[in-house]
C-alpha cells in the first residue's frame, strides 16, 4: 500500500503510556465475569463491538450521543505503525467527508485511540483481547497495535493492506452509527430471539465490511493507495475471520445460528461488492436477500 509521505490524522490518540486502570462498568451497572465471556465469545474480532454486547447482556443501551473530545496525545513522531495508523485514519476521513457532503451531510470524523492492555472507554473497559473495535458512545476506534502481530502469526492475514482493511472496518461501523443503522440494531435488542439477533449482526458487519471497500474504491481513484497484492491482502484478511473459519480453526464445530459476523465467502464478498461499486447504496446487507 502506497501511504509513506501522505496526510497524517489529527484524530489519533496515544494512550499507550498510561495503561488501563479502573473496573469494569457500563453506566453504573456492574457486569459479571460469565457475561464478559460471552461478550468475547460473540464480539472478539473486528466486531460491532464487544463492549456494545457487554450493554446489551447487561441490560443496558449502547449510548450514541455526539461527545466533546479533549485534546490528546499524539503518537511519537518516529513511530512507524502508528504513522500508518494515522495516514490511515487521514484517508478514511478523506474518503468518508466527501461521500458525505456529496450526500448533503457533514461527516463528522472519529477518534482512533491507540491503547496497551486495556483502556477505558464510554463503553466500559476495553481490553485488547477483544481485537480492534468502535465504541459508539464516543464515537472513537480503539485498537492495540499488538493485534496486528495476531493478524498475521496467529490468523495468517499479513500486508499492510490488510492491516488498512481493519481499520477501514472499524471506520465502516461508525460511519453505520452516523447513518443512524447502530441506533436501530439496538432499538431491536430484546425484540426479537437470540438466532434472529445474530443474523441482523451478521448483516452489520457485512456492511461495515462493504464500508471498507467504498473506502479503499476511493482512496484508489483519487490517491493510487494499491499496490500489486494489496486486494488479496485484504481479502485473505477477509476469509481468515470469517465465523466458519474462526469456529473451524478453533478446533470445535461450526455453529451457523451462532454466527455475528458473516462466513469468510460472505465477508470477501461485500468487501468486494464496496471496493468494484464504491457506492454506499450497494452495502444495503440488509435487504439483500442473500447475502
Amino acid at each position: 500500500m502506497k501511504w509513506e509521505g501522505n496526510r497524517e490524522s489529527d484524530n489519533v490518540e496515544d494512550r499507550r503510556s498510561g495503561g488501563g486502570g479502573g473496573g469494569f462498568g457500563l453506566g453504573g451497572r456492574s457486569v459479571g465475569i460469565g457475561t464478559i465471556v460471552i461478550a468475547l465469545v460473540g464480539g472478539w474480532i473486528f466486531g460491532i463491538n464487544p463492549l456494545t454486547l457487554l450493554s446489551m447482556l447487561s441490560g443496558g443501551g449502547a449510548p450514541t450521543a455526539q461527545v466533546q473530545q479533549s485534546p490528546a496525545q499524539r503518537p511519537p513522531a518516529d513511530d512507524r505503525m502508528a504513522k500508518f495508523v494515522s495516514t490511515v485514519l487521514a484517508d478514511t476521513e478523506d474518503v468518508w467527508t466527501d461521500v458525505f457532503t456529496k450526500g448533503g451531510a457533514t461527516y463528522q470524523k472519529p477518534r482512533l485511540v491507540l491503547f496497551r492492555g486495556a483502556t477505558q472507554t464510554a463503553c466500559g473497559q476495553g481490553q485488547a483481547a477483544m481485537g480492534p473495535f468502535y465504541c459508539p458512545g464516543d464515537q472513537k476506534v480503539y485498537i492495540d497495535l499488538g493485534f496486528y502481530e495476531t493478524l498475521t502469526k496467529r490468523l495468517g492475514a499479513p500486508g499492510d493492506f490488510a492491516q488498512a482493511y481493519v481499520i477501514a472496518h472499524e471506520v465502516g461501523h461508525h460511519v453505520q452509527n452516523l447513518l443512524g443503522i447502530t441506533n436501530k440494531m439496538e432499538q431491536m435488542r430484546g425484540r426479537v430471539g437470540k438466532a434472529e439477533y445474530n443474523a441482523m449482526s451478521v448483516r452489520l458487519e457485512l456492511q461495515a465490511d462493504c464500508f471498507a471497500g467504498v473506502w479503499a474504491h476511493h482512496a484508489q481513484n483519487a490517491r493510487q493507495v494499491l499496490e500489486q497484492g494489496d486486494v488479496e491482502e485484504a481479502m485473505n484478511a477477509a476469509a481468515k475471520i470469517g465465523d466458519d473459519a474462526l469456529q473451524g480453526s478453533s478446533g470445535g464445530a461450526v455453529v451457523p445460528e451462532s454466527f455475528t459476523h458473516g462466513t469468510s465467502a460472505q465477508r470477501q464478498r461485500w468487501f468486494d461488492t464496496g471496493l468494484k461499486t464504491g457506492s454506499v447504496k450497494a452495502c444495503d446487507t440488509f435487504s439483500a436477500r442473500s447475502l
